[in-house]
């Protein structure tokens, strides 16, 4: 079964590197990657689709408009719950805290540990 992953960032230069990180498990067909490069680009590709095919929204915090903690806000108002983990590289306990009131899912600080994101994937996508 394929996973599904949003990944929501304002640098356009996060679709090439995720895409080549996780090239082998696209290419068996077990992750499809989605992309959006703003707050309301992200809640407009969740619309349009089934939100209990995403098992993961990853999304920057530091973003021009809508930013990552309010897409967060956002998206856990709206069912079905959808796990959303941010991403920054700021380690801001601020950020932290705000995400944390918000229903957040996990914290990643840039660069990523694709490895562990990796497992978050796995660990979030399993059965209940």
């Amino acid at each position: 079964m394929t996973k599904t992953v949003l990944i929501v960032d304002d640098e356009r230069d996060v679709e090439p590197l995720f895409k080549q990180r996780f090239r082998k498990e696209i290419r068996r067909g077990e992750l499809e990657l989605l992309f959006a490069f703003s707050g309301q680009e992200a809640l407009d590709v969740l619309a349009g689709r089934e939100r209990t095919d995403v098992v993961l929204v990853l999304s920057d915090i530091n973003m021009p408009g809508m930013t990552g903690l309010e897409l967060l806000s956002r998206i856990k108002q709206t069912p079905p719950p959808v796990p959303v983990c941010m991403m920054t590289a700021y380690g801001n306990e601020t950020y932290r805290e705000e995400a944390r009131r918000n229903d957040c899912d996990g914290y990643l600080t840039k660069p990523i540990d694709f490895n562990e994101l990796k497992a978050k994937i796995r660990d979030l996508s399993q059965p209940v």
